[in-house]
């Protein structure tokens, strides 16, 4: 049922995501869905899980045996990817808040900050940085991510040249800190 309401908020997007939509796409009555997830708060933290795991898979793999700005540059670029196909998806990932340590909502986030992590060990980040350089990345990524899935670019410049300036802004930031 998750997965089924992950690809329908990609689809709609996910303000447009009801219980009646879903029960719809997968062909059972509203109330058949309320079996398997406690309504559409609990659907969209579900999806938030999966989302966060998904992402946090595409760009631990990416970055796996790469260093430095090579594995900005894999970081950058799967997880806008990921954004861009699964814009739904993500957007169910902002404004979660994990009730514990041990929440799978939690660990998913945990699995994708250590991708991000897995980035920065490329660089000579002081301890007392690692949070600034982690939000650093995150803010980057995801305000380029959520602007292109959403339109926001709408000059001609192409957006991957962007993208690679970005990347580019971020090495030197990172190499200078």
């Amino acid at each position: 049922m998750v997965t089924a309401g992950a690809a329908l908020a990609d689809e709609v997007g996910l303000a447009n995501l009801t219980m009646g939509l879903l029960a719809e796409r997968v062909g059972v009555r509203t109330p058949s869905l309320y079996k398997h997830v406690g309504g559409l708060d609990d659907l969209t933290r579900r999806i938030a899980e999966l989302a966060l795991g998904e992402a946090a898979e595409a760009v631990g793999v990416a970055v796996q045996g790469r260093a430095g700005r090579d594995a900005l540059a894999a970081a950058a670029r799967s997880f806008r990817a990921f954004v861009v196909e699964h814009p739904g998806r993500y957007a169910a990932t902002l404004g979660q808040e994990p009730s514990g340590p041990d929440d799978p909502l939690a660990t998913a986030g945990r699995r994708l900050l250590d991708a991000f992590m897995a980035v920065l060990r490329g660089y000579e980040i002081a301890d007392s940085d690692v949070d600034h350089a982690l939000r650093t990345l995150r803010s980057l990524f995801h305000g380029f991510a959520t602007l292109q899935a959403g339109g926001g670019f709408q000059w001609s410049a192409d957006i991957d040249e962007s993208l690679e300036w970005l990347i580019e802004f971020a090495d030197r930031g990172l190499r200078a800190s």
